[in-house]
């Protein structure tokens, strides 16, 4: 069920970012979600991204996304900063979670790089909520750069801890950060994927195990070297595509003449998902859930293939 919300508040938060605040058009109260989740954005350009909510999660009065601007923008950040001031009207998706906050644990470490503190900081509202002990380590190169930073020094004080590589002597230390692995303790990191692979190899080196380990990921497996390729019939037609190791299905379609519509290309938003009646994907999008993946009946053409020879495409 898509959303119609209107830009009720825009705010310069840190260097590159901006921060929006949405409402419903009609007024109503937003669809609840929980710590972690994310919205899509159906941007005025055609594309969709997914940003993470911020806010508390007992708040529905509105949603809060924060948007680094990317120097190598494909025209997502660069139309938010762009085109979407206050009062501009946009349709959104319901709130997913693929970063869900497991709140049966009993200790918390949160990591926080950039931009990567919104979702972050809605586990912090969530964690402060239930009474659960954690750290919030909130990384950036400097202060300037830093989005609701005055925010999470005011609401969590005893929790906060600020590292900037402009300043060595706050420079993150993960054998502090991430002393006693204990098996109730959890980490939940976002940010930049090498922040991420950084913090995430440093937990794995210092005995966190894979089930305490968490991370947000906006990107899908990315082609790796070596992959197989394999082929795409188009069932309307018979028509036979072949897809090889340094290309996705999508790009194969497209170079053969067949429209798959596309938008995030990341595998998340399900723009491209598509029906297979023949064949075994090797899914590695963000979009469909374990059943649905188990099923096999459809796939993201941007980034997933084929474990079978031959995919045949309800096309």
């Amino acid at each position: 069920m898509m959303i119609q919300v209107r830009v009720a508040s825009r705010a310069t938060v840190a260097q590159d970012i901006v921060r929006l605040d949405l409402v419903a058009l009609d007024g109503a109260p937003l669809p609840p979600f929980t710590a972690g989740a994310h919205i899509d954005l159906m941007l005025p350009n055609g594309l969709v991204r997914q940003y993470s909510l911020s806010n508390d999660p007992a708040r529905r009065e509105h949603y809060r996304v924060a948007v680094l601007r990317d120097p190598a923008s494909r025209g997502g950040s660069a139309v938010v900063h762009e085109a979407l001031g206050e009062g501009a009207t946009l349709t959104i998706g319901p709130p997913r979670n693929l970063f869900a906050l497991d709140e049966d644990g009993d200790d918390f470490v949160l990591l926080a790089g950039g931009v990567g503190i919104t979702p972050i900081l809605s586990m912090a509202h969530r964690l402060a909520a239930l009474g659960k002990p954690f750290a919030l380590h909130y990384c950036a190169r400097d202060a300037a750069r830093a989005a609701f930073l005055d925010e999470a020094g005011a609401l969590f004080p005893a929790q906060l801890q600020r590292h900037f590589d402009a300043a060595p002597e706050t420079r993150l230390d993960l054998d502090q950060a991430l002393a006693n692995p204990s098996s109730r303790r959890h980490l939940y990191v976002c940010g930049p994927r090498g922040f991420m692979d950084f913090v995430v190899a440093g937990a794995r080196a210092r005995g966190w195990t894979e089930a305490q380990i968490h991370q947000e990921s906006f990107a899908a497996a990315s082609l790796e070297a070596g992959a197989q390729p394999f082929s795409l019939r188009i069932a309307s037609t018979g028509q036979l595509i072949a897809v090889g190791p340094d290309q996705t299905a999508a790009q194969a379609l497209e170079a053969a003449g067949v429209f798959v519509p596309l938008s995030c290309e990341q595998g998340v938003c399900g723009t491209c998902l598509t029906p297979v009646l023949e064949g075994q994907p090797d899914h590695r999008d963000l979009f469909q859930t374990d059943e649905e993946k188990a099923a096999n009946t459809q796939f993201t053409p941007c980034c997933s293939r084929a474990r079978s020879p031959v995919l045949v495409l309800d096309l």
